[in-house]
């Protein structure tokens, strides 16, 4: 009884130093989950809102406080950055707000690319794609504008964020991002990467790797918002067609 009596104590205070240490945490990486939460919204339509995603993401930096791992070789900022845009992509697709036509249409979209590019042998061109499905060349951009959000949550899917820290870390639950966890994947998606036209090359890493966003990137290249956002979902748009046996657009 003693020995139990004793040891209670004990335990509530590394139950309490715990918490505090969890609360220090959260505290001081707060401002990364608005940051990633507004880094997302410049890319989402009007109806996403930010105080929802910042809650989600709020919810994913404490999952990552109180399953981080030092020994798996990540920083944890590395780590919560995972846990936190998982835990906002989630949030999204709970509310499920893009439009079952958005989806049939990047469908469309990605067909038409990889059409083109298997019958030229190079890179589809923005009015060979719109004459492809009978568009005018403002209509398919109208297209591209509409889909922007939806198209950076799949491209998410294909765990563009997660090659930083390795499988072990990123934690997710089954789906497609089970499939992009082997070496293949990442070789193809890589490799598609780095294939793209130069400034939808340039418009990713720009967004991706230096998490500008697209007034910046706009700044950087010197064209307008609305173009950056094009050129954006242009790419993904081709990613989607050149990964295709990899990822399925979901909506028929």
């Amino acid at each position: 009884m003693t020995g139990a009596a004793a040891s209670s104590p004990s335990k509530e205070r590394q139950t309490r130093m715990k918490t505090r240490k969890q609360d220090e945490i959260i505290t001081k990486h707060a401002p990364l989950v608005k940051r990633i939460a507004y880094h997302l919204m410049s890319r989402l339509p009007p109806s996403v809102q930010a105080d929802d995603l910042i809650q989600a993401g709020m919810i994913g930096l404490l999952e990552a406080s109180r399953n981080y791992d030092s020994g798996q070789g990540a920083s944890f900022e590395t780590y919560a950055g995972i846990r936190i845009r998982g835990a906002m992509l989630d949030e999204i697709r709970r509310n499920d707000w893009a439009p079952r036509s958005v989806h049939r249409k990047a469908r469309k979209l990605a067909d038409a690319v990889r059409q083109i590019e298997h019958r030229e042998r190079r890179d589809a061109r923005d009015h060979e794609v719109a004459a492809e499905l009978g568009l005018s060349l403002d209509d398919y951009h109208q297209i591209l504008q509409d889909a922007s959000g939806y198209l950076v949550m799949s491209f998410d899917d294909l765990g563009a964020d997660e090659d930083s820290i390795g499988p072990e870390l990123a934690d997710r639950s089954p789906g497609p991002v089970d499939r992009v966890q082997n070496d293949a994947f990442k070789k193809s998606l890589s490799d598609a990467i780095a294939s793209l036209p130069e400034r939808e090359r340039l418009v990713m890493t720009l967004y991706y790797d230096e998490e500008l966003n697209l007034r910046e990137i706009g700044a950087v290249i010197g064209v307008s918002e609305s173009r950056v956002s094009q050129i954006h979902s242009q790419a993904l748009i081709r990613l989607q067609a050149r990964l295709g046996r990899w990822l399925e657009l979901d909506g028929e």
